[in-house]
């Protein structure tokens, strides 16, 4: 039973790929896209590598602690002295004292007896063999060793800072993508909206033009009418056909980017955006609350903290350090008898560098000011955009205003034709030339709905949702 649990839970992804959804409500949408969508994922996983790299900075605050295992093997002379040496069994005879003594006992013997030697060079000349060529030597070492930083003139609190302030920016950035993608899944909301009041107002013109197709038909038979009217009618109509096969594939295009947003597969949603305006909303407040000033105001706290840092190279720097370890010829034997301890605490303090250092804190300052120059105009950038697109809202409202009536008007000047041509007043080409006129406004007011929509859109991306 286990086993089999394990199983479908294994296909659960698979399956969950494969679900279609059905009258999806915007609200579920923007959560499924903050949940799902693939590059808001990956910028998750960029703000995870950035946190990675904070802990990594402030970790070197803590100092490093290795534990080195050593085992050789040599005979080279200066190895097997220095391994007998660290496990503090060297001897004597490890110097060639037994080479040295019987010639240096004999001359010490014969200068007690009244006859000292006349030259000492042939002693001192010996080359001691157990020195020069020892038995090969095994060696094991085991050692502690701590080194820690204890003043580095803030190199490492501003290192700490700095990637601190690259972690915050990371999810600034996370947060531009998801606001971006939220934006283009309420963008095919309504886009899928305005195609359905398009399309519902094509099918009006294609009833009024199957009515008018059906009216010529019946004329021609009655002689009241040329065939030419009934081909005019048709050709008017193939066109209105035409326009409503191209809305329903962009209807089709726009499902499967909602798809591609959502990571699954969208067959319709719900939901009657039949208008939407901003709310009054002050331009400073969104200044403030978007994230491109947001990142610009964290980027400069980081050219400041740069100079800091860069300031901290003209200060010493101090460390210190312990080893503790034992050495053998076996492995972790007679471990207290052998053991060795070091410390100590080094100082370093750069002098004199051609003035690298002093142009690098230069340079740092002038990044810092053009820095603020750039939030500045970013600023002001800013609240221009937020201006300009209320201006252009407040356009569009009164042209969808206006363009509302005038589709009104042309559907009703288009019946009066249609009347009119009943009773032979007007020709087949005046009634097509009116309901050509309707078509136009049709036309005209989904391109208005359309810009207006997608500023609206775009200033709630800009203010990131504060307010509208």
């Amino acid at each position: 039973m286990r086993i089999l649990l394990l199983f479908i839970f294994s296909f659960l992804p698979v399956f969950a790929q494969n679900i279609t959804y059905q009258n999806l409500a915007l609200s579920d949408a923007i959560e499924m896209v903050k949940k799902d969508n693939l590059e808001i994922n990956i910028a998750r996983f960029d703000e995870k590598i950035k946190s990675f790299e904070h802990q990594i900075a402030t970790g070197y605050n803590y100092g490093k602690l290795d534990l080195i295992q050593y085992a050789m093997r040599s005979n080279d002379a200066g190895n097997v002295f220095g391994y007998k040496l660290a496990s503090r069994e060297a001897t004597f005879a490890d110097f060639g004292f037994s080479e040295f003594l019987t010639p240096m006992g004999t001359a010490i013997y014969n200068a007690s007896q009244g006859n000292p030697p006349s030259d000492m060079s042939s002693i001192l000349s010996i080359q001691p063999n157990d020195l020069n060529y020892p038995d090969a030597r095994s060696f094991f070492q085991t050692k502690l060793k701590y080194e820690l930083p204890i003043y580095t003139g803030g190199k490492l609190e501003q290192y700490g800072k700095i990637t601190d302030a690259l972690t915050k920016m990371s999810g600034l950035d996370t947060q531009k993508i998801t606001n971006e993608k939220i934006y283009q899944v309420k963008k095919s909301y309504f886009d899928i909206y305005l195609l359905n009041t398009y399309i519902k107002n094509l099918n009006i013109v294609k009833a009024n033009m199957e009515r008018l197709e059906n009216m010529a038909s019946n004329m021609i038979e009655e002689g009241y009418a040329k065939k030419v009217d009934l081909l005019e009618v048709q050709a008017k109509k193939a066109n209105v056909l035409r326009m409503l096969h191209q809305a329903k594939a962009n209807k089709a295009l726009t499902y499967q980017f909602l798809s591609f947003l959502l990571n699954a597969d969208v067959k319709s949603v719900q939901g009657n955006y039949q208008d939407i305006a901003p709310r009054h909303i002050d331009a400073k407040e969104i200044v403030r609350s978007n994230l491109d000033i947001q990142k610009a105001l964290l980027g400069l706290k980081i050219t400041d903290m740069n100079i800091r840092l860069q300031q901290a190279s003209n200060l010493p720097e101090i460390g210190a350090f312990a080893e503790y370890s034992s050495a053998d010829d076996k492995f972790l034997n007679d471990f207290s008898k052998h053991d060795a301890y070091t410390f100590g605490v080094q100082f370093k303090w750069n002098l004199f560098n051609g003035g690298i250092d002093k142009n690098s804190i230069e340079k740092a300052r002038v990044q810092n000011l053009k820095t603020k120059t750039q939030v500045e105009l970013a600023k002001k950038g800013i609240m221009l955009q937020v201006d300009k697109i209320k201006t252009e809202i407040e356009n569009f409202d009164f042209s969808i205003d206006s363009l509302n009536k005038e589709l009104e008007l042309s559907r009703v000047i288009y019946q009066n034709y249609l009347g009119r041509y009943q009773e032979k007043l007007v020709s087949i080409n005046d009634v097509i030339i009116k309901q050509s006129l309707e078509i136009e406004k049709v036309l005209k007011l989904k391109e208005v709905e359309n810009k207006k929509i997608y500023k609206v859109l775009e200033l709630e991306k800009i203010a990131n949702g504060v307010g509208i």
